[in-house]
């Protein structure tokens, strides 16, 4: 099972950085409509087979979000 509500997570974090989804598109390199179906939960970014087999395998997944480090963002 994947604990994280991911389309959540990108929203709060759209937000709190003062950014758009057409502006992450445009920097992602994708189109506005595919980031709006991720924010939506239309459009699956995690793999469910993944998931399933890690599932039957006894784990649950959550995905953590660390902030990068200036030195990061300057590369």
């Amino acid at each position: 099972m994947l604990r994280n509500n991911v389309e959540l997570d990108l929203k709060t974090r759209f937000i709190e950085d003062g950014i758009t989804q057409t502006e992450i598109a445009e920097k992602v390199g994708v189109s506005l409509p595919y980031v709006n179906r991720i924010t939506r939960g239309r459009e699956q970014i995690v793999n469910k087979t993944f998931i399933k087999i890690l599932d039957e395998l006894g784990y649950d997944v959550e995905l953590t979000y660390k902030r990068k480090t200036e030195e990061k963002i300057a590369r």
